[in-house]
């Protein structure tokens, strides 16, 4: 479809990001750098949290709908000949030519997520000078592999030649990614090796961060986000700003503080507090419970909903460890079929554990039980997480 399309994508620097968590965080904070030193810079979240224009974004913003709609019609009459060719593209792909073909011609630079894996994913026709592999865990199994080795190698598959590489990866998936790497004539830089970190968590304020790599330093960066796990995200994105060129002190520093990524730790609301976060494999929602042991001085309501090809025990296992009063379990109408049947996992849950739907009326309920001065907290797919959002805010 890019063909068809004049090839906009060639030329375009910036970079894309794989891994199993963090890569719209670590495209947040890329983007945020990239602004502050004065560059357009063009991003494509996924999934959405409140409106599907979301998926296209031009310094943070999305594009209005009609600028959407304009978008996705410039590149109709290419996926038609192409499908006529070659088959029916899935959505994903028709979005991915929509996006590139729009930011492409109008942004200095792209920061880019991945959609799932690496290998086959749409967004692979990139090659824009930097790759980023946030980390891999087990997660899309039934896409990606049975093994961290494995979904390694899928991730890894976005590394092109005399790419600058930048990973959190670590043990038998950073393995994968050196092979790769040398394979492929790129250059790799290591968290932990190249790139050196030290974080000072700040609990409900954030993170201060200093991170050093090869002829670059910053130090007492402030960030914003919450969760302990951002001020490697953050690294991630000061190293790719660095690779690119575009890392000055200050651009670091004001971007880093800038960053904003709703959805993931984010707080909504007070009396009762209402956390909303993402998680959505084990790796995340253990991380999740870590922060929020820390975080909170007593155990909170929860309000959960999952897509149903996740593990769903793996992931209510972890959840268990924050020792939730009650826990309601709903859907969110966005996840359509793929979502998970709320009274399965009431069901896998236990006792404590009760099904209210709509996901709304779960949040009311949640609210309910928790009182003013306790804590609520949504999760186990961004999709609750962007539906409760919208009605919180609309509310």
């Amino acid at each position: 479809m890019l063909a068809a399309l004049g090839d906009p994508q060639r030329g375009a620097r910036g970079a894309l990001v794989a891994g199993t968590n963090g890569k719209g965080s670590t495209c947040a904070f890329l983007a945020a750098i990239l602004e502050a030193r004065g560059l357009r810079t063009g991003t494509m979240p996924s999934p959405h949290l409140g409106s599907y224009s979301e998926r296209i974004q031009i310094s943070g913003r999305p594009l209005d709908p009609e600028l959407f709609a304009a978008a996705v019609a410039a590149v109709r009459p290419a996926v038609d000949r192409v499908a006529a060719e070659h088959g029916p593209p899935t959505e994903f792909e028709v979005l991915t030519a929509a996006a590139v073909a729009w930011l492409a011609p109008r942004c200095d630079r792209l920061a880019v997520e991945v959609g799932m894996g690496g290998r086959l994913d749409s967004t692979n026709v990139l090659d824009l000078g930097v790759a980023v592999i946030t980390n891999v865990s087990l997660d899309h199994q039934h896409w990606l592999g049975d093994t961290v080795e494995e979904i390694a190698r899928e991730k890894a598959a976005i590394v092109k030649p005399g790419n600058q590489v930048i990973t959190g990866a670590e043990g038998a998936a950073l393995r994968v990614i050196e092979e790769r790497c040398a394979a492929a004539g790129a250059t790799l830089w290591r968290l932990g090796e190249e790139l050196r970190v030290e974080s000072r968590w700040r609990g409900w304020e954030g993170t201060e961060l200093d991170v050093s790599g090869p002829g670059f330093e910053h130090r007492g960066l402030q960030v914003p986000l919450l969760g302990s796990f951002q001020a490697r995200n953050a690294a991630l994105a000061v190293a790719a700003a660095q690779a690119l060129g575009d890392a000055t002190p200050e651009a670091v520093a004001q971007g880093i503080a800038a960053a904003r990524w709703p959805g993931r730790l984010e707080v909504i609301a007070e009396r009762p507090r209402v956390i909303l976060d993402g998680a959505h494999n084990e790796a995340a929602m253990a991380a999740l419970v870590d922060d929020l042991s820390a975080l909170l001085d007593r155990p909170p309501v929860v309000v959960f909903a999952a897509m149903r090809d996740k593990d769903l025990e793996a992931l209510l296992g972890r959840l268990r460890r924050l020792r939730p009063p009650a826990v309601l379990f709903t859907r969110a109408a966005s996840a359509g079929e793929r979502a998970a049947d709320p009274w399965r996992l009431a069901e896998l849950w236990g006792a404590g554990g009760r099904v209210v739907e709509p996901a709304a009326d779960a949040l009311a309920a949640a609210r309910g039980r928790a009182g003013p001065g306790g804590t609520v907290v949504v999760c186990g797919t961004l999709y609750l997480a962007g539906e409760l959002r919208s009605w919180a805010v609309d509310a």
